[in-house]
């Protein structure tokens, strides 16, 4: 065999730049929850003691941004002192409407403003990406899902107490080795866990790996000369906002593929839909999950682009990356004509208006079809379609 690796990243919602995420989207979800119209466009940042929301809100609702701010950093379990971050925190805010120059691209496209009737341009000019594969049950790659169940599962130690000693902060890593394009195993794994200055290393050590790593990643998936790195630096008693500054939108490789796919640079977390940055993305999704389910690729990425005030997207791509039972062309072809790609039309298919980001905002954005995933759900009369493309 000649093996390459590829290596994924997730982080723990007690994450500096993960706490701010979370803020973000609750304030979104408070917005929509009284005001399904709201526009939203929240930054966070939380520092050692602060902190500090910012950005454009339009919206008809009246929220209180310090509750929201402050049940997040309670939720996730930054309580007490000693962490030098907690939910009784300093607050700020500086955030203002949304700037009429915007506004009025996304009230009304341009494609519109020759007719009678109005229709919703896109937020912003961009690129987004979708992707899909074969390697494992939620069609995500393999490294992702298991560093994401990782840091689930260190968040899950923590809160039930089975190790008390572990903080809010954590990180995991998974880098699994290819023979082609085939997964063969996992070769390395990296958790970095927060926790209590009196426990002792070799303890928390020994614990990671029989309660977590081993519980988490079956036997059968690692191969015969994996490494395992627990807190590889030694002592990691200081985390979360006490340590590092975290900002809104700075772990999208984490949040969407972890680097299998390409990346538009566009954040998710704190913006309403009509920011295509958010509904294309988790449109892609949707299109190249299809895709892959109904048997035409083993892998597959799709591109859309916009232009700010325009609805119809200036491109469509489809890469199967020589995977594909169907030419790239022919499912492009097959994506124009099943899937309405204008903003208004992607809200309303997948229900964007409702208060569900917040429960999105750690650990991911895809995977695992939920009430609050409707872009992870299979339409069983797209997959038959996708799959007519199987006879010609």
């Amino acid at each position: 065999m000649s093996l390459r690796y590829l290596t994924s990243e997730s982080v723990t919602e007690g994450h500096p730049d993960k706490i701010c995420d979370q803020i973000a989207d609750r304030i979104l979800d408070a917005l929509l929850a009284q005001d399904p119209m709201s526009r939203c466009a929240c930054e966070v940042t939380v520092e050692p003691g602060a902190v500090h929301v910012m950005g454009e809100i339009t919206s008809a609702a009246q929220v209180d941004y310090e509750a929201c701010a402050r049940s997040v950093i309670r939720e996730i379990g930054y309580t007490e002192p000693e962490y030098g971050f907690t939910d009784r925190c300093q607050f700020s805010s500086t955030l203002h409407a949304q700037s009429p120059d915007i506004a009025m691209g996304v009230n009304r496209a341009w494609e519109s403003r020759e007719e009678e009737t109005a229709e919703l341009g896109a937020g912003d000019q961009g690129m987004m990406f979708g992707y899909a594969c074969r390697e494992t049950p939620d069609a995500m790659p393999l490294a992702l899902c298991c560093a994401q169940a990782l840091t689930r599962g260190l968040a899950d130690l923590r809160k039930s107490g089975k190790l008390p000693y572990l903080r809010p902060d954590g990180k995991a890593q998974v880098t699994v080795a290819y023979d082609g394009g085939a997964p063969v195993g996992v070769s390395a794994v990296v958790v970095s866990a927060q926790h209590d200055p009196d426990v002792d290393m070799e303890t928390l050590r020994r614990d990671i790996e029989r309660e977590l790593i081993r519980k988490v990643i079956p036997e059968k998936c690692f191969m015969p000369d994996a490494r395992l790195y627990i807190n590889p630096t030694g002592r990691f008693v200081i985390g979360g906002p006490a340590a590092d500054t975290g900002l809104t939108g700075r772990k999208i490789i984490a949040d969407t593929y972890g680097g299998y796919a390409r990346n538009g640079g566009g954040a998710l977390s704190g913006k309403d839909p009509t920011k295509v940055d958010r509904s294309a993305a988790y449109m892609t999704r949707y299109i190249a999950k299809h895709v892959v389910c109904a048997g035409l690729a083993d892998r597959c990425e799709v591109q859309v682009s916009y232009a700010i005030g325009v609805a119809q997207p200036l491109s469509v791509f489809v890469d199967t990356f020589g995977t594909g039972k169907a030419a790239d062309e022919a499912i492009e072809q097959w994506v124009c004509a099943h899937f309405d790609l204008r903003p208004a039309a992607i809200i309303r298919k997948l229900k964007l208006r409702r208060p569900i980001y917040c429960a999105n905002a750690a650990y991911g954005h895809f995977g695992g079809a939920t009430a609050q995933r409707p872009w992870e759900e299979l339409d069983e009369d797209l997959l038959a379609s996708a799959q007519s493309l199987l006879a010609r």
